[in-house]
């Protein structure tokens, strides 16, 4: 394979035009910090060290959000203003109705699943002689990328003709039981419930390790305790476990929440958002990239930040609490 140089050299010299700049700003903050006034140094330090971050913020994060905002109130090709035209889409159409009523399934059971079968598995496995293999092999799925998990799961769930040799999974083992094979992803709404079903797989072995953590750090004292006033399995669950770990479930609640809202992979590798399972991300991506539509496509992305805010600010709240 011939190397063209004369191809090349523009992205050569961009690289290094960025390298030295990189060098030429750190250099320049290290100086700063060196020159600082003994008086004014930590301030200044604070400043100095802050400055380039809040930059590329500003860059990357302030500047992109409020041209979003923008956009959201022209029409797809950016030219005139249409007010609140792709809002009122987003909340009459039947597709994108559709959409929104996907998300909120996904934002519903699959942070409820996972905390759930995460707290089950963590409380079954604890001190057990096992437990370190049994942690081990449902982390495993959170080594896979949800690109990777939706290839996988898409081979469960593939479907051939009865009377051919089945090559998905669950296909195969219907068969076995004396039942037809289906196409599981083409069917609203079961469809997304077994796109659901590959996140919690992802997501439980998460939730796992981090109960299991809140779980060990249980006192001791409290424990025996409640054993020695006659608490069951039952009883302790509820009233000592379940108390005690409050604020890591909520951690773990609230991360699957954000994490589902900004869903895009595995509907976008299992089923590309077709046959009803669209969710806010995908559709935002056909949207703005697909169809021309950038005021349908920034609406959808306005409305994804107006959810997961809420969250986030909960979430910091529930952090300074703690504290």
């Amino acid at each position: 394979m011939d190397f063209d140089l004369a191809a090349e050299s523009p992205k050569l010299t961009q690289l290094v035009v960025g390298v030295v700049a990189f060098l030429a700003v750190v250099g320049l903050v290290l100086l700063l910090l060196d020159r600082a006034p003994m008086r004014q140094k930590a301030r200044l330090h604070a400043a100095i060290l802050l400055a380039p971050a809040l930059v590329l913020l500003a860059v990357g994060l302030v500047v992109p959000g409020v041209r979003t905002t923008l956009l959201s109130f022209m029409s797809g090709d950016g030219t005139a203003f249409v007010g609140l035209d792709n809002y009122a889409w987003m909340f009459t159409q039947p597709e994108a109705v559709t959409v929104l009523r996907n998300t909120l399934i996904w934002v519903v059971l699959v942070p409820l699943l996972v905390t759930a079968i995460g707290l089950v598995y963590a409380v079954l496995v604890d001190r057990s002689r096992f437990e370190s293999l049994a942690k081990s092999l449902v982390f495993l799925p959170m080594a896979i990328s949800f690109v990777g998990a939706g290839i996988i799961w898409k081979f469960v769930y593939a479907y051939r003709p009865e009377g051919v040799d089945q090559i998905g999974l669950l296909n195969q083992v219907v068969v076995w039981l004396g039942g037809e094979p289906r196409q599981w992803l083409l069917d609203p709404p079961l469809n997304t419930l077994f796109l659901i079903v590959v996140m919690v797989w992802i997501q439980a072995g998460f939730a796992t390790v981090v109960l299991s953590a809140a779980i060990k750090g249980i006192p001791s004292d409290i424990v025996e305790a409640a054993k020695l006033d006659g608490a069951g399995p039952a009883q302790m669950f509820f009233r000592v476990t379940l108390p005690s770990i409050r604020p890591a479930v909520i951690v773990v609640l609230v991360t699957q929440s954000i994490g589902t809202l900004k869903l895009f992979d595995i509907v976008r590798t299992m089923t590309g958002g077709q046959f009803d399972t669209s969710v806010i991300a995908n559709e935002m991506y056909n949207q703005a990239f697909r169809y021309g539509e950038t005021g349908k496509g920034a609406a959808l992305a306005v409305f994804l930040f107006v959810l997961v805010t809420p969250i986030v600010v909960y979430q910091i709240r529930s952090r300074r609490a703690i504290r």
